[in-house]
This record gives structure tokens, C-alpha cells and sequence, in this order.
């Protein structure tokens, strides 16, 4: 058969790992029952940083968009992170009928409608695995092992950093701003945490999961990512305004803080979605899921209840995720929501409201919804 072309922009954290895959064990990437993968094209801007790191100078270009219009390329392979250039690029490769494999989970929550009808009009492929839950088998699953469910809700912890942070707190008695320093110190928080510590990063991922969920695209900014308080104003977002003081007098009830992404289909077709610190039992499979580890649940008819837990962050986590989407377009298995119906255009009238529910007082006046 002949080989599939693959050109990869971004050789950071993520991206060094998909060349490394390459240099390293390219057999591998060569399924028996699908077409063979080759690297034809690494795009980075820094490219002698990329040589330091052991990638071939005669692989790198610092120019994304003519590798993408080249035509060396049959699928384009995109690690940079963040929303421009990466979506120009991604539309690009798209409208030209490449297939596009991306870790990015901004642009696909944020730019989900264009890019699946840019998808589909040009008959090409959108593979996102790595978007969500790092290197956790969980979007495939969703798309087509639970195709013939229906299902009711997702839920689950997707941001490592927060988890580390709230379960440091929880451990060492420690207050935000110091388990904060401690987290950068190791790499688990960027210089600038907001995207993590407010819950955005999770919103993001929510986002992708009530696509394959419920068959639509809801606006990031429509999830709530704030907890109520005592006061009857919304709270700080994210885990920013978890105190030392609410995790030990929620510990003391039996309880751990764990922020909790949730969506879930209500009765009169509204989607429910909140990213917020909830109160979940400590014994339960949420408060036992401690550090950098990511846990998702889907609950569904007539299956029941599914759980996924894994690593959920890190080069090598996202890269295979990255090199099973690879391997799934060299098989012909099409993009990541697999037969479901377009959603693109079905997305505009959809109510999404927070998730509502019973919530326990906090010292510091928030109000933490209630998890089991």
C-alpha cells in the first residue's frame, strides 16, 4: 500500500514524543490491516532547539503553512497548543482534504462547528484523542463502543494539575498559594496557571465530551465554572478560591474536594455543564483519585455506569494518544465522532444551563455542590 505522508507543527512536549515515534519504532506504525505511516515534515519555530533534541535538521521547516500546502503531506499532525496559528493551520490542512490529528483541545471546543463542517465538506479526517483525558482510551469508546447507548450523563475529574493541587491541600494541611508554587516548581502548572487553576482547560475538554455525548456543540463560555456561595453570588472560578480551612472541615465530614466536570442531558433537552470544586465522598472512586490522574464516568442506558482512569497529562501520555489517532486513519476508520450525525448545524438553539443539584457551605462561603 502506499504510505501515508505525515507532517507534524509543534515539536514541543507532545510533538517531540510523535517524532520520536517515528525515528524510533516506525514499524510499529504500520498496521497489518491498514497503510503504512511515514514522516515527511516537522514544522517548529524553534528548530535548533528541535536538532538539540535529537529531530533530523534535514525534517525541519520553521514554515507551518508550506508544509501544509507543500503536498508532501496526507495528514497533518498538530501539537502547538493555543488558539492562532493553530487554527488557521488545522482549517487550512481541513480545506485542503488533509487529515488532521490534534492534541489541541481549545480549538476543537472553541472552533468545533467550523472545523467538522470544514471536515466534512472536504470528505477529510479530524481525529482529537489526545484533547481529552491524555492518553486514556476514552473519546473512541464514547464514539463507538457506546454508540447504541443512550447516554445521560459524563462526568469526571480532567485537569491533573488542579487534582494535584487539591489533593497536596488535602494531604499537607497547605493553602492554595503555596501547593500553587509547588506545582510550577514541578512542571505540573504553567508560569501562567489560569487556564488550569479557573477550570477553563477542564471547560474545554467538557466541551468535546458533550459533542460525542449529545450529539452537539455547546459554547464554552456557556459552562459554568464557578461554585455558588452563602452570599448568593457566584464564587471565585475553578479551585482559586478553595481555602486550607474548606478542605479540612469537608475532611472532617468525610468528604474530599475534587473538581468535578459534569454535563448531562435534562428531561426537557436543555444540556446541564458546570467545572466547579465539588464535595465528593473520600472514600469514593473521585476522592480515592489523587495527584496528577485524570478519572471519567459515563452513564448510560442500558449499559450502566463506564469508568476511565489514567494518566491524564504529559508528553508521553498525549503523544500516544496522537500516534493511536495515526494508526486509526491509516486503518480508514474516519474522525473521532465517528458515524455520529453532523452536529455543526445543530447546535444554535440549544439551551445549556449550570448543573443543578445539592451543594454543602464552606468556611470560606462557598457553596460545593454534592458528589456520590
Amino acid at each position: 500500500m502506499q504510505p501515508l505522508r505525515v507532517g507534524v507543527i509543534g515539536a514541543g512536549t507532545v510533538g517531540r514524543e510523535v517524532v520520536r515515534a517515528f525515528l524510533e519504532r516506525s514499524p510499529r506504525l504500520a498496521p497489518a490491516d491498514g497503510r503504512p505511516l511515514v514522516l515527511t515534515g516537522v514544522a517548529e519555530k524553534f528548530t535548533e532547539r528541535a536538532i538539540a533534541h535529537g529531530i533530523p535538521a534535514e525534517l525541519l521547516t520553521d514554515a507551518p503553512a508550506h508544509l501544509i500546502a507543500s503536498g508532501e503531506c496526507d495528514v497533518i499532525v498538530e501539537t502547538m497548543g493555543g488558539d492562532e496559528p493553530a487554527h488557521t493551520l488545522v482549517a487550512a490542512a481541513l480545506g485542503a482534504g488533509l487529515a488532521v490529528v490534534t492534541a489541541n483541545k481549545h480549538i476543537v471546543a472553541h472552533h468545533g462547528p467550523e472545523l467538522e463542517a470544514l471536515a466534512r465538506g472536504t470528505d477529510s479526517t479530524l481525529r482529537f484523542e489526545a484533547a481529552v483525558g491524555g492518553g486514556i482510551p476514552l473519546l473512541g469508546p464514547i464514539a463507538q463502543d457506546l454508540a447504541g447507548d443512550r447516554i445521560a450523563r459524563v462526568r469526571g475529574i480532567l485537569n491533573g494539575t488542579t487534582n494535584y493541587m487539591l489533593t497536596a491541600m488535602a494531604r499537607d494541611g497547605r493553602d492554595y498559594a503555596d501547593v500553587l508554587r509547588e506545582a510550577q516548581a514541578k512542571g505540573y502548572a504553567e508560569a501562567d496557571p489560569t487556564a488550569d487553576v479557573e477550570g477553563l482547560d477542564a471547560v474545554n475538554k467538557l466541551v468535546i465530551l458533550a459533542r460525542l455525548a449529545f450529539g452537539v456543540w455547546i459554547p464554552p463560555d456557556a459552562v459554568s465554572n464557578c461554585p455558588g456561595s452563602t452570599s448568593g453570588r457566584p464564587g471565585a472560578p475553578g479551585i482559586t478560591g478553595v481555602t486550607a480551612a474548606d478542605v479540612a472541615a469537608l475532611a472532617a465530614e468525610g468528604r474530599a474536594v475534587r473538581l468535578i466536570a459534569t454535563t448531562r442531558l435534562a428531561e426537557d433537552g436543555a444540556i446541564e455543564a458546570s467545572v466547579v470544586p465539588t464535595a465528593v465522598p473520600a472514600g469514593s472512586a473521585f476522592g480515592r483519585c489523587d495527584g496528577v490522574l485524570n478519572r471519567v464516568e459515563v452513564d448510560a442506558e442500558p449499559v450502566g455506569r463506564v469508568a476511565f482512569e489514567g494518566p491524564g497529562a504529559g508528553g508521553a501520555a498525549a503523544g500516544a494518544a496522537v500516534l493511536s489517532d495515526l494508526v486509526s486513519i491509516a486503518r480508514g476508520l474516519g474522525s473521532t465522532w465517528a458515524g455520529a450525525v453532523r452536529a455543526e448545524a445543530s447546535s444554535a438553539g440549544v439551551v445549556v444551563r449550570p448543573v443543578a443539584g445539592e451543594c454543602v457551605a464552606a468556611p470560606s462561603g462557598a457553596c460545593y455542590p454534592v458528589g456520590d
